[in-house]
């Protein structure tokens, strides 16, 4: 994995986008300070926008390209920003009207996904969740941000989903590492119902199901848990957002680490082993 956080992605495609603004200046023939005063505001705002420390808005981007006579390049500098600040979104506000929504936003995205290879480390994928686990999950994430109660609508929308792992088309590579196996989410038997939920999706064809043992010797660290839409994009979940990683170079470093990952996994009897084991512990 490179050194960079995933996060770069957003800065990469910012410092695109004030890259392509200060090409459209300097073919139009003007300095820096020729623009402000064109548009009306200060060099300073010109220098930050610039140097990607400030993100233009859809006005500074039409004054912009009016002030260079390139007003024909506007509509697609508006969707090069908007694009940039979707890679990073804050579960806060993507949260703000409650979790339904958001979960209904997914599914047409996941519906042309052919592979989802996916990596956890935390709690259960969404694909692979019961309903009473969900809304387990979900009640405490609402708690935790302060937002909307609206599990009891959510959870069927994201059981929704669940639907794609018994279509053709798509199929499932997924790493979970031990420790999720044995972190209590709900009550004993709703975990319990989870993990043998897990063990009965084993066996389709759609899906492979590893299991990184605890005791395994580590290629690679563990990881935040990330998804990958077949070769298009990564979608990396840590605490506060979900980023969206759409540089080909990163969406490398995430199939590689996922590669590596799947080096130190068990599958079939071994991992079905390590499975019942953690349900046998919740007694």
């Amino acid at each position: 994995m490179s050194s960079s956080s995933p996060s770069s992605s957003v800065a990469a495609a910012r410092k695109a986008l004030a890259d392509r603004l200060v090409e459209i200046r300097k073919d139009a023939g003007i300095t820096g300070e020729e623009l402000s005063a064109r548009c009306g505001w200060h060099a300073a705002k010109t220098s930050r926008i610039q140097s990607g420390k400030a993100a233009p808005t859809d006005a500074d981007l039409r004054a912009w390209c009016a002030a260079c006579g390139a007003e024909e390049q506007a509509a697609d500098l508006i969707a090069t920003a908007r694009a940039a600040d979707s890679m990073y979104v804050e579960w806060r506000r993507r949260h703000r009207t409650g979790l339904r929504h958001a979960q209904e936003q997914l599914i047409s995205g996941y519906e042309k996904t052919s592979l989802f290879r996916i990596y956890v480390s935390n709690v259960i994928p969404g694909f692979f969740q019961t309903p009473e686990y969900a809304t387990a999950l979900m009640q405490s994430i609402t708690e935790f941000h302060g937002t909307p109660d609206d599990v009891a609508e959510a959870v069927p929308a994201r059981m929704a989903r669940s639907r794609l792992i018994y279509e053709g088309g798509h199929r499932f590579a997924v790493l979970i590492e031990e420790w999720v196996l044995r972190s209590q989410i709900g009550e004993p038997e709703t975990m319990a119902g989870q993990l043998r939920h897990l063990l009965s999706l084993m066996p389709l064809a759609s899906v492979s199901l590893g299991v990184i043992p605890s005791t395994a010797r580590r290629t690679v660290w563990p990881l935040e848990a990330f998804y990958l839409f077949d070769d298009r994009r990564v979608a990396v979940e840590n605490l506060t957002a979900k980023i969206n990683v759409v540089q080909p170079r990163d969406i490398a470093d995430y199939a590689k680490a996922f590669i590596e990952l799947s080096g130190m996994a068990v599958y079939g009897a071994r991992a079905r082993t390590l499975i019942t084991a953690a349900i046998e512990a919740l007694g």
